[in-house]
């Protein structure tokens, strides 16, 4: 259902509002250079600091926008159940093709608890669901077995994964339905997780070099291993960059960097240090970004 190169959009700001004028450039220059999934409100979209009013407003216009040319995946988790249920439900009254679901932060919930958090989210509403496991963010590590279990559960389709283990990767790839799609959450990993049997990234590089990140992918999938490896590695030195600070923080300052957004975010997320800025300067120029 969500296959393919994925962007994990950054959301612009411009004096401290949602920059709409920006959001829909970044868009059109993503389905221009072959992005195929728009993947608005998750970490990269600096979702925990934005209002519900401004989170479902990124996502109608992300959906408006692309006006049915690629899909749309919305972030909309949140480390209370209700308010998960909410951000679903809104979601799918918008228009969005699917609901990315982050396993609850801080809370620390147990496995069981992981799994009644989903199951409750899935059954408030028929979107289909990406569940999304980052336990370097979110202090909980949602081990194969719960997947497994959650795989069951028909609106429940796939999973980013970005714990870091490709063992963790590979148990989810062999116990769960093979129509349940294992994504890449970690830009540095893509290659090894489509190699295990991943059906795509959810990137953050992709938002500076769409077109690159795209053609990893497509040569995978056209059995041209070679020149996925190439790429891969081509892109590796910004796949670093891109986690130098923060991520948002590396990102937002490359697009500024490019001319394509405002540098701004929301505090507590603050700019690059000087140190780590010239070291950011220094990759966009040899990718020829800047």
């Amino acid at each position: 259902m969500f296959s393919g190169s994925m962007v994990a959009i950054v959301t612009p700001f411009k004096n401290g509002k949602l920059d709409e004028t920006s959001l829909r450039r970044l868009i059109d220059r993503q389905i221009e250079n072959g992005t195929q999934v728009i993947v608005p409100c998750g970490t990269t979209g600096e979702s925990a600091t934005l209002t519900h009013s401004e989170h479902d407003l990124v996502i109608q216009i992300t959906v408006e926008h692309v006006a049915k040319r690629v899909k749309v995946l919305a972030g909309t988790g949140s480390n209370a159940t209700h308010e998960a249920i909410r951000l679903h439900q809104s979601a799918k009254k918008i228009g969005a093709d699917g609901s990315l679901q982050i396993t609850p932060y801080y809370n620390k919930p147990t496995q069981e608890g992981l799994y009644q958090h989903f199951k409750a989210v899935a059954a408030s509403s028929d979107l289909p669901i990406i569940l999304y496991n980052v336990p370097g963010r979110t202090a909980v590590n949602m081990l194969p077995e719960t997947v497994v279990r959650l795989s069951q559960i028909d609106t429940i389709v796939g999973i980013k994964e970005a714990s870091g283990s490709l063992e963790q990767a590979k148990k989810i790839i062999d116990f769960c339905p093979q129509t349940f799609s294992l994504l890449s959450g970690e830009d540095a990993q893509t290659l090894d997780m489509l190699k295990l049997g991943a059906k795509g990234a959810i990137s953050v590089t992709a938002n500076v070099v769409p077109k690159e990140c795209f053609l990893e992918w497509d040569y995978f999938q056209k059995g041209q291993i070679k020149k996925a490896e190439e790429m891969h590695q081509k892109l590796m030195p910004l796949h670093g960059a891109m986690f130098i600070e923060t991520n948002p923080i590396p990102v937002k300052a490359s697009l500024a960097m490019m001319g394509l957004i405002e540098e701004e975010y929301r505090l507590p997320l603050v700019g690059l240090s000087k140190s780590n800025r010239v070291k950011l300067q220094s990759v966009l120029k040899e990718y020829q970004l800047i």
